[in-house]
């Protein structure tokens, strides 16, 4: 949410979350590379081109593929999670960079974090709605 400045640049942040995962992101003004938790995004994404395509989407949408470089710190959950929150930080990122992106992004849905998350099992229940096979005697 804050904006620093590192060699001359401005740092633009964002957080997004997805199930239970936490992505920190910070656009640096760059080539347009993706690093997550130190590593080439293609590479932790392993190589999956939709989550790639996701990661990647607010910036696509926008026109700024090779504008920015993302530094992204993501944490809990699995690949899925982790790539819309990645979405969801880059998208909030860009809000911050210029206010005219935020109708672009809020139009195409970036902006809105998806609250599903894994419902609880209850007791007497096999999962979370899942019963034992009903015996009549």
């Amino acid at each position: 949410m804050t904006n620093l400045l590192h060699q001359n640049h401005i740092i633009y942040s964002g957080t997004g979350r997805r199930k239970t995962s936490i992505a920190r992101v910070r656009l640096i003004p760059g080539s347009g590379k993706l690093i997550i938790n130190g590593l080439p995004g293609e590479s932790y994404l392993q190589f999956s081109p939709n989550y790639i395509r996701i990661s990647y989407s607010p910036l696509t949408i926008l026109g700024l593929d090779k504008e920015y470089d993302i530094y992204v710190k993501a944490e809990g959950g699995g690949l899925t999670g982790q790539a819309s929150a990645i979405r969801l930080g880059l998208a909030r990122a860009l809000c911050h960079i210029n206010p005219a992106n935020r109708v672009t992004l809020k139009s195409e849905g970036l902006l809105r974090r998806d609250a599903r998350i894994k419902e609880r099992k209850k007791y007497g229940l096999r999962k979370a709605r899942k019963a034992p096979q009903y015996s009549k005697r």
